[in-house]
């Protein structure tokens, strides 16, 4: 029976080293790496979003970087058609390939497919809609604490687009959204193996205030200026960016506006963490672990020869 390819997911919480890492893995292996994070998608967001830069790009052939526009909205269940389609072409002149991304819902629906969910009455959407808009975002936090405190906690608390979509299923089944979460994986045309860089708390939170600092140092408060005319779109409503623009409308100062940036990536990073650290088929490694022990270790568990 002919080997299945391999598919190589490169996780770990933002600012720990997962695109230097992806790149000598795909250098290695002499193959493509796919973008699973969800903010890299979009050509106008550059800075903000930690883009590979020019040389990094030109090393390895990247997909799903800067592809698309802000003003095109692009759904999870977009990506996981477009990469199941990618990686068949891939798979066709090489038998691996990488996909690196924070983005953990993204990585999961590549790797075994999205849960399904009921249809949910139109009114019901419109009527949290309503709900955000005059009530803000802190009541329907309060409302999905209350009816689905598994999600809560684990939820990008800021986007209210997804916070929206699990109150729809709380108000219209009457269950939590949480009990409509992982339903039975599909069946993939590839094998995974997943590879996580970990670092003790105070060194991620040193490297993505390090991060920040060089964001603004590079232009992001300019960048999110020019984007501010789409700031209600879904793809702005991004760490970095939201924080911009909040100084932008006399809400903070420029130094609280950072200040709220590294603390906010910092809370992203946490969840990140408690995301994967669900996934127990990731194989995690100290960020500091030479490539040439994690070379070994995806070769012994799936030799590629």
């Amino acid at each position: 029976m002919q080997k299945k390819p391999l598919l190589i997911c490169i996780v770990g919480p933002t600012a720990i080293g997962k695109t230097a890492l992806s790149i000598k893995v795909a250098e290695h292996f002499s193959c493509d790496i796919i973008s699973a994070d969800s903010r890299q998608f979009y050509k106008e967001m550059t800075i903000g979003t930690a883009v590979p830069n020019k040389e990094e790009l030109e090393t390895v052939k990247h997909h799903f970087i800067q592809d698309r526009s802000i003003l095109n909205p692009y759904s999870v269940g977009d990506f996981e058609k477009d990469a199941i389609k990618k990686l068949d072409d891939l798979f066709k002149k090489n038998a691996t390939a990488v996909m690196v991304g924070g983005s953990g819902l993204y990585i999961e629906a590549v790797v075994k497919g999205l849960d399904e969910f009921p249809l949910v009455p139109q009114y019901i959407r419109e009527v949290l809609n309503r709900d955000f808009q005059e009530k803000g975002i802190e009541y329907l936090q309060n409302e999905l604490q209350e009816k689905d405190a598994e999600y809560f906690n684990k939820v990008d608390l800021n986007n209210h687009h997804r916070i929206i979509r699990a109150l729809e299923i709380c108000r219209s089944q009457n269950k939590t959204y949480s009990s409509f979460l992982n339903s039975k994986p599909k069946l993939r045309a590839f094998k995974t193996i997943y590879i996580g860089l970990e670092a003790p708390r105070e060194v991620v939170y040193d490297r993505i205030n390090r991060r920040v600092d060089q964001m603004i140092t590079d232009g992001l408060i300019e960048e999110a200026k020019n984007l501010f005319i789409h700031k209600n779109k879904n793809a702005l409503q991004t760490v970095g960016y939201k924080e911009v623009f909040d100084f932008m409308e006399g809400i903070a100062t420029k130094e609280e506006a950072i200040l709220n940036i590294k603390k906010n990536t910092r809370r992203f990073a946490k969840r990140q963490g408690t995301w994967f650290r669900k996934n127990k088929n990731i194989n995690w490694f100290n960020y500091k672990t030479s490539t040439l022990e994690i070379f070994n270790y995806i070769e012994r568990i799936h030799p590629i020869s």
